[in-house]
């Protein structure tokens, strides 16, 4: 199987972001990835979500790393990974393993899970699924889909733009999930990772890979997760934004799912939609600082 990558040039001078790349083999591809030391003991393991890469952190990772390292992936199809060229490759099973393996290949433990969109999808049955790797879970602007819900109808028209338009613009995306304003050099530097249409399978296809029917691949993998997390004795902190029109109806389920997410701050994220990490991210962070400290 071919693998695409985008050329490194594209990834050079882009605002705010000057970490280097590291890359590890995840069954095939090379996932990359940010590696920051920082000065604590924890370990944040900070997953994006469609169509984004972890360029999305980077307004988080200088507070976060004052207290531990900061690991933050591109998912298989996006940022500086490795891309399969068709369509068809990108299964939820696929993607959760990819996930996996990269977890267990850096052999990360004692991790504060921070998540978003497919990051939470992949990232939350992962934790589910190797409890002994991690200490807390932070879910934003995510969910457990596993058929049993149903989606709003703004998602099927994201889902329906990224399969058929042609003209298919991964920073328009992004800006339009902002209720921020957006500078024009970082809207082209979520673009960086798509250089032309060889570039996109993953991002067009993986909205239609969300389990939203009980016998869709990765539905049984989220039925399993959320058994698990219904006794899950870990701290979990549900932390999403107050205007994201997406997963705004998830964000209660989740709090009741997970027996100690009660125990953490009832509160939203003012002044953020879909892509908070880009529209308050220095907020975010230090509220998982202050959630690491209470915990």
């Amino acid at each position: 199987m071919s693998l695409e990558r985008a050329p490194a040039d594209r990834f050079e001078d882009l605002p705010g972001y000057d970490y280097e790349a590291n890359y590890v083999g995840v069954g095939g591809p090379e996932m990359a990835y940010v590696d920051v030391e920082g000065d604590g003991d924890e370990t944040f393991l900070c997953l994006h979500g469609e169509p984004t890469w972890s360029y999305l952190y980077r307004k988080m990772i200088p507070t976060l790393s004052e207290v531990g390292r900061v690991v933050a992936p591109d998912l298989i199809g996006f940022g500086r990974s490795d891309k399969w060229p068709e369509q068809d490759d990108y299964t939820y099973s696929a993607m959760y393993d990819t996930v996996e393996r990269f977890v267990e290949a850096l052999d990360l433990r004692n991790v504060t899970l921070i998540c978003q969109d497919w990051g939470g999808l992949l990232g939350l049955p992962v934790a589910a699924n190797n409890p002994d790797r991690f200490a807390r879970l932070v879910p934003m602007n995510t969910g457990l889909m596993d058929g049993s819900q149903s989606m709003p109808d703004v998602w099927h028209d994201f889902k329906d733009m990224a399969a058929e338009d042609p003209d298919f613009d991964v920073g328009q995306l992004v800006e339009g999930g902002c209720l921020s304003d957006v500078p024009d050099d970082v809207v082209e530097a979520y673009r960086a990772p798509f250089p032309d249409e060889d570039h996109m399978a993953g991002a067009r296809i993986l909205p239609s890979r969300v389990p939203i029917d009980p016998e869709m691949d990765g539905a049984e993998t989220m039925r399993e997760a959320k058994e698990t997390f219904e006794n899950w004795e870990k701290p979990v902190f549900v932390l999403f934004s107050d205007s994201d029109p997406i997963t705004h109806g998830s964000r209660d389920y989740l709090r009741d799912l997970f027996p100690t997410a009660s125990e953490q701050p009832d509160i939203w994220i003012e002044g953020g939609a879909h892509f908070l990490q880009e529209d308050e991210g220095e907020e975010i962070a230090e509220e998982i600082v202050e959630f690491v400290e209470r915990t």
